[in-house]
C-alpha cells in the first residue's frame, strides 16, 4: 500500500484475538427523572443563613414566633389606662345616685296603684279603722317591700352596665345612697296620691260616714337621734340593701380583676403561617425506597464479543 493514501480509504485493523476483549467506555450516569432544574449545580439557590443556636438566628431575620412561624407584626402595647380625678369620679357617684333618687317617683306612683286603700269611718275624735285588725296596713306595707328590693336589684343592674369604666366603690355607693333616696321619694310620693282628698273628707263628713284612707307605711318611716337627724328604718332600707347586694355579686362574680371590660390578647399572629414554612408532608410512606433508574440500552455501534 502506497503511503500516500488517505486515511479514509485505509481499511479498519483487524482485532488482535490473542488481546482479550476490548474493555467498553465508562457510560455516563443516567439523568434523574425526579431531579428537576435545581440538580444542576449552576442553578442551585444560595444557600439560606444557618442560625447559631448560641447566638439565635441572624441579624437580618426576625426572630420566630412561639410556634414557629414570625409574627406578622410588631405587636402594640396595651395603653396605659388614664388616672381618674377625684373629682370627676365624686362628679360620677353623686349623678347617678341622682338618677336613681330621681327614679323613686314612678316607684311611689306603682306603690299607690297596686297598694289598698284602708276603710275608715269617721267619729268625733276622728277617723276610725271600719274593720278591728284590718289587713290593708299589712298588704301596703308588703307591697313596698317587694317593689322596693327588686327596684334595688334593678338599679344595680343597671349601673352595672352603664358604669362599665367605674365599676367597683363609685358603683357601689352611688347604688346604696340612690337606693336610700328613691325610697324616701317612693315613700312621700305614694303615700300623697288621694290624701288631699282624704283629708277634707276628714273635716267635712259628719260623723259614722265611711270613706277610706290612702296607702301608707307602718313598719318603715323616719325617727330623729338625739331629735335632731332623721334616720329611716324598717322596709325604707330594702331598695338600698338589693342594690348593695347585687352589685356585690356582680362584682364577685366578674372575669376581670379590675371589674372593667380589658381588651382581649391579639394572638392570631401565633398561629399565622407564611406559605412554604410549614413542613411537606409526603404523600406516599416514609420509609418506601426512592425508585431506581431503568437500564440504559446498549449504545449502538459497541464491540461485541470477540470472533475466533
Amino acid at each position: 500500500m502506497s503511503p500516500d493514501t488517505s486515511d479514509a480509504d485505509r481499511p479498519a485493523p483487524r482485532p488482535d484475538p490473542t488481546a482479550g476483549p476490548v474493555p467498553e467506555p465508562p457510560a455516563a450516569p443516567p439523568p434523574d427523572p425526579f431531579a428537576g432544574p435545581l440538580a444542576d449545580p449552576a442553578h442551585q439557590p444560595p444557600a439560606a443563613p444557618v442560625s447559631d443556636p448560641l447566638h439565635g438566628p441572624p441579624a437580618h431575620q426576625p426572630p420566630p414566633g412561639p410556634f414557629g412561624a414570625p409574627p406578622a407584626g410588631p405587636v402594640p402595647a396595651d395603653p396605659a389606662p388614664p388616672e381618674p380625678r377625684p373629682g370627676r369620679v365624686a362628679g360620677v357617684a353623686l349623678g347617678a345616685a341622682a338618677l336613681v333618687t330621681a327614679l323613686g317617683v314612678p316607684l311611689g306612683l306603682l306603690w299607690a296603684a297596686v297598694a289598698p286603700d284602708t276603710p275608715v269611718v269617721k267619729t268625733a275624735e276622728g277617723a276610725v279603722y271600719a274593720q278591728p285588725q284590718p289587713e290593708q296596713p299589712i298588704a301596703a306595707d308588703g307591697w313596698f317591700s317587694l317593689l322596693g328590693l327588686g327596684f334595688g336589684v334593678l338599679a344595680a343592674l343597671g349601673l352595672w352596665v352603664l358604669l362599665r369604666r367605674r365599676r367597683g366603690p363609685v358603683g357601689l355607693l352611688a347604688g346604696a345612697a340612690g337606693g336610700l333616696g328613691a325610697a324616701l321619694v317612693a315613700w312621700q310620693v305614694g303615700r300623697r296620691v288621694g290624701l288631699s282628698a282624704y283629708e277634707r273628707l276628714l273635716a267635712t263628713a259628719p260623723d259614722g260616714e265611711a270613706f277610706t284612707k290612702p296607702a301608707d307605711l307602718r313598719a318603715g318611716g323616719l325617727h330623729r337621734l338625739f331629735d335632731v337627724l332623721p334616720l329611716p328604718y324598717g322596709n325604707l332600707l330594702l331598695p338600698a340593701f338589693g342594690a348593695a347586694v347585687t352589685y356585690t355579686l356582680l362584682a364577685g362574680w366578674s372575669r376581670w380583676p379590675s371589674l372593667r371590660p380589658e381588651p382581649e390578647p391579639d394572638l392570631s399572629w401565633a398561629y399565622a403561617v407564611p406559605a412554604g414554612a410549614g413542613p411537606q408532608v409526603s404523600s406516599g410512606p416514609v420509609d418506601s425506597p426512592a425508585p431506581t433508574a431503568a437500564p440504559e440500552p446498549p449504545a449502538p455501534g459497541a464491540a461485541g464479543s470477540p470472533r475466533g
